[in-house]
């Protein structure tokens, strides 16, 4: 056991400190979070489009029949309720009355509010918490607490949560079980990177997680709720300086990337053999997702796709001015009256050449090269929008009456949903979403890997406890 390490109260029961991190789509599921929990931790269930079964055990494909956006928004939520239902089911059994299960989802998917409501209704007793990020999720408490369940908000920084805390968590104080700090530079996945900071400089946790916990006490909470350190926790030995520290009160750890290289991880073996050949500076951090956040994940070719898509762009105006006074004259077809700059008609040209000769808009007023392929995959995908966010850059899909957000798709962006369902159902995990976060080269330098040994959850809670 790790000095210091203490098992804490949550739910009723003693539980190790140590969560697993939720990952979805599927890439967190019952196998998962039961074995967690039965090695005494706080599992987690992805409730994002989690898989459902057939009577016979096999997963129920996620087909949509409808015909508008709206009528497929209403089969996903419908697919993501029965799913997370019937992966927390699973989880319970698993856990045998050990540690705890959790749910996770993102307050940014399409219909989080209803499929919150719906998980929570059909599983009383199962569910133990709902951890939720990805956004404000302003009604979590109070959701929550409708079911008798506690909440465990996702944050970047103190005042994230201080305005949450104000609007209204300060309403269900009694059900924050704890405040998961995720280190927008460090985690995989979507992550609560600001404006005001930037990408490529990341900040130590450690003053922004002990700035949490003077927020928290100026609003009156104790320093027996926990802080949940989530984003680059490999080894508990590397944070032995905030295990009992008074300066940070109670700390306890979530670890995302490591619980993927497991034998019980749902992920395809393709998905765990490329993970044991990442290197250092492999994973991107990048604000590609159609969420319009940053989010961290590996730089394989359907991020360089994405990365050099952008990069084939140009500014362009509708009637010359100032340097825009060069007609654009290869990718708009018989279009006219698209005025750029000298510079940027000649690369137009060269992409052009290259064989990117269909021009794309954006709602920034940008026009993007892309091959006539290419273009085609970029609309079949848009027009499929089966609305599984609130709001979606890349289709302009949004949960409100009008069904959109008001501003043209985005070609830059791609459908989240179709690659995340693809790569954790067998997909390539060279040309889908790969997301991880940024220690998972660690998996090819930690010796507990040598020789492609991938221990089970179990093992894996016992290592470490031990602080390795």
């Amino acid at each position: 056991m790790f000095k210091g390490l203490q098992p804490i109260l949550y739910g009723g029961r003693e539980v190790w400190p140590l969560i697993e991190g939720g990952k979805g789509v599927s890439a967190t599921n019952h196998a998962s979070s039961g074995a967690w929990a039965a090695a005494g931790g706080i599992g987690t269930v992805s409730a994002v489009n989690a898989d459902s079964y057939d009577p016979e055990g096999r997963i129920v494909p996620q087909i949509y029949a409808g015909l508008t956006r709206r009528e497929r928004h209403e089969e996903l939520i419908k697919y993501a309720i029965d799913g997370a239902v019937a992966q927390v089911q699973r989880a319970y059994e698993m856990a045998s009355g050990k540690g705890a299960i959790n749910i996770n989802v993102l307050w940014e998917m399409g219909g989080a509010q209803r499929v919150l409501h719906g998980v929570l209704e059909r599983t009383k007793g199962l569910v133990t918490g709902v951890t939720c990020g990805a956004g404000m999720p302003y009604k979590l408490s109070e959701i929550a607490a409708s079911y008798g369940v506690n909440y465990l908000p996702i944050i970047s920084s103190a005042r994230a949560f201080s305005a949450l805390w104000k609007r209204a968590y300060h309403k269900a104080a009694e059900w924050l079980a704890a405040v998961v700090y995720e280190d927008p530079w460090l985690a995989g996945g979507h992550n609560g990177l600001s404006n005001a900071e930037d990408p490529r400089k990341p900040q130590d946790p450690y003053p922004r997680v002990k700035a949490l916990r003077d927020t928290m006490r100026e609003q009156g909470i104790a320093d027996s709720v926990p802080i949940v350190m989530a984003g680059g926790v490999w080894r508990l030995d590397e944070w032995a300086n905030w295990i009992d520290n008074p300066e940070l009160g109670q700390i306890i750890f979530q670890f995302g990337t490591r619980p993927l290289l497991t034998q019980e991880s749902p992920i395809p073996p393709e998905w765990k053999a490329r993970l044991m050949t990442l290197e250092d500076g492999d994973v991107l951090l990048h604000r590609f997702s159609p969420t319009g956040f940053y989010s961290s994940a590996v730089r394989n070719p359907f991020l360089r796709n994405l990365e050099a898509r952008s990069e084939r762009q140009i500014a362009y105006t509708k009637e010359p001015i100032g340097d825009h006074h060069f007609q654009l004259d290869v990718g708009i077809g018989t279009k006219k009256n698209y005025w750029v700059t000298k510079g940027d008609l000649i690369h137009a040209r060269e992409w052009y050449a290259r064989g990117f000769t269909n021009a794309m808009k954006s709602p920034d007023d940008t026009l993007i090269f892309v091959t006539p392929e290419e273009e085609k995959q970029i609309r079949i995908d848009q027009s499929e929008c089966m609305g599984c966010l609130s709001q979606c850059a890349f289709s302009s899909w949004a949960d409100n009456e009008k069904n959109s957000t008001g501003r043209l798709a985005d070609p830059r962006s791609f459908c989240i949903q179709k690659t995340l369902q693809d790569i954790a159902h067998g997909g390539s995990v060279e040309h889908n979403l790969m997301f991880a976060g940024h220690s998972a080269f660690r998996f090819r330098t930690d010796p507990f890997y040598s020789n492609g040994f991938i221990p089970t959850v179990k093992q894996l809670v016992d290592r470490i406890l031990t602080g390795a």
